[in-house]
């Protein structure tokens, strides 16, 4: 035996021929002297390259689109595929239109979607909000912060972040009409068509309230697929108008004769075809001599003549026919037979469009002649062609319905297809703004100033908090301010002066303190009624916060064919 007076390390431990004449077992401690050294090293260092290459990815989507924040945020012009373009800068747009292909910075396009449906507002500072996180997150990693510990704490500081903006926040009442105009002109504001918000945003407020109806106190969602978008070339945005009816995007088809304005109007909706039948495989009909022809020619006059009787013999003067891709929905022949009739007729309603049709009219479809008959028929006090201002198009009316479905139609009006889709997109942030104060009835501060206050009571409350969780939720709290840096940075002012300024006033117990882009200082947003759903900062904050903890606990990445 050999007596050794200090026992070396494991690592610079020779291989002891000696103790182990076997081969076997030398080789075996070997492997496990390898492991204990080398494999969790190495597995270590494969999860933190993972985690990089996931921050780095998630931060570039949150770059592209951190210059599209607030007011004065700049506008992405974004070619598709097919050759058309496209000009916005709402978030959700430009991150569902990208071609994404890292799996991470495919996470922060969901983040966007997610925004979006929950809240319909505040998708780009969702983005920004979590790259502002990821960035902490990578700072935390490098000081030797494990990612379970980040992202438990960052949960933490999200439910605290919570609470303090409900305990900032205003209560609000739908009947006050004039705070929801305010909310949705803060939201109308960081848009393209924000010079046209003093008309947008009370149609806005009107067409969610409108379809809500009297009992509003008691509602807590709203379905804005019961508000119609109808859009219209020609004229500008100033054209648009709000519709208590339904409006179709063409004028009425109508032969010589045929009228076009019909008031106490009874509508019927059909989906058989006012044309002459057809065999259900092709085939050829030869005729001989004009005696076949002119049988041919009489029997489909009889044919045409005999539905049309059908449509006058249940008291309907409108008829709404539905497109059909079988055969002709319509002919020359039933369009000249309805006009002597005095019948109104609207052609191509599309099948995506008769479940509104009915519901905002009271009809019911007709799916056979057979099946026409007065119960089922709509009604509209004036239903007629209307010309558009500033262009040659016409389109139909329905005003005075009955609406027992609640829904409305906003037809808008653009110069250009750009124009009209944006107003479009900004409209239906605008709707679903409103829908936020429905679901969550509470206003606070924009301007950066809800993210402000939060930041600073995070900063306090991290001093109360031992260890690493006090440590990542003062990161948390320097995440959240990016949000009033990046509206300075974007407004042309000196962000790191207005964002100092901005900790001073809530320090003192201004709330409501946030950054005035027009002036270029540091106001009460409360005085400029510029303030935001409750709803829209909470998901932000709290839908954020849970993209980057499971961005946090992914340490592989696996390709599967």
């Amino acid at each position: 035996f050999f007596f050794f007076r200090g026992l070396p390390s494991v690592r610079s431990a020779p291989p002891i021929n000696f103790l182990f004449p076997d081969e076997k077992e030398r080789t075996k401690l070997c492997r496990t002297m390898v492991a204990f050294d080398g494999e969790t090293l190495q597995e270590r260092a494969k999860g933190k390259d993972v985690r990089t290459s996931n921050i780095i990815a998630a931060k570039a989507v949150a770059t592209a689109i951190r210059t599209s924040l607030g007011p004065r945020g700049m506008d992405k012009l974004m070619q598709l595929p097919s050759g058309e373009v496209l000009i916005s800068n709402d978030g959700a747009t430009i991150l569902t239109k990208m071609n994404v292909l890292h799996p991470a910075a495919k996470m922060l396009v969901e983040l966007s979607q997610s925004q979006d449906i929950e809240a319909g507002d505040g998708t780009t500072t969702v983005v920004v909000v979590a790259g502002a996180l990821l960035e902490c997150c990578d700072a935390l990693l490098r000081k030797g912060i494990h990612p379970t510990v980040i992202a438990s704490s960052f949960v933490k500081a999200a439910e605290y972040a919570t609470k303090v903006l409900e305990g900032v926040s205003r209560p609000v009442d739908l009947d006050d009409r004039d705070s929801l105009v305010s909310a949705v002109n803060t939201c109308l504001s960081s848009k393209v068509v924000s010079q046209n918000s003093d008309l947008l945003a009370p149609i806005a407020v009107d067409s969610v309230l409108g379809i809500l109806g009297p009992d509003r106190a008691n509602a807590t969602n709203v379905d804005l697929r019961d508000i119609r978008m109808v859009q219209q070339i020609g004229g500008t945005v100033d054209d648009t108008e709000l519709v208590d009816g339904l409006v179709f995007d063409k004028g009425s088809t109508k032969t010589a004769g045929g009228p076009s304005q019909i008031s106490d109007a009874k509508i019927a909706l059909i989906q058989f075809c006012l044309s002459a039948p057809k065999t259900d495989m092709d085939n050829n009909v030869v005729v001989s001599d004009y005696a076949a022809m002119d049988r041919i020619l009489r029997e489909e006059r009889k044919y045409i003549l005999g539905l049309c009787k059908k449509i006058k013999k249940a008291g309907a003067n409108v008829v709404l026919i539905q497109k059909s891709i079988l055969r002709d929905a319509y002919n020359e022949l039933s369009l000249h037979f309805l006009a002597k009739m005095g019948i109104l007729v609207v052609t191509d309603v599309e099948r995506s469009d008769v479940e509104f049709v009915c519901r905002t009219l009271g009809c019911s479809p007709i799916a056979h002649p057979d099946g026409m008959s007065k119960d089922k028929l709509g009604s509209a006090a004036h239903v007629g062609d209307v010309a558009m201002p500033g262009s040659g198009h016409k389109v139909v009316k329905f005003t005075g319905v009955a609406n027992p479905g609640k829904t409305i139609t906003v037809l808008l009006r653009g110069s250009n297809n750009l124009v009209l889709a944006e107003a479009d997109r900004s409209i239906h942030d605008a709707q679903c703004v409103v829908r936020s104060l429905v679901k969550r009835r509470a206003l606070i501060a924009g301007g950066g100033a809800a993210e402000a206050e939060v930041a600073l009571r995070l900063k306090e409350r991290a001093l109360e908090l031992p260890g690493m969780d006090g440590h990542c939720m003062r990161a948390f709290a320097d995440a959240l301010e990016v949000v009033p840096y990046t509206l300075a940075e974007n407004a042309g002012m000196r962000p790191i002066e207005i964002v100092t300024e901005l900790r001073k006033r809530h320090a003192e117990g201004m709330v409501g303190a946030g950054i005035n882009v027009k002036k270029g200082t540091v106001s009460d947003m409360y005085g400029l009624d510029v303030v935001q759903p409750l709803l829209v900062s909470t998901s932000a904050i709290n839908l954020a916060t849970e993209t980057v903890c499971m961005l946090m606990k992914i340490d592989d990445l696996v390709v599967v064919a």
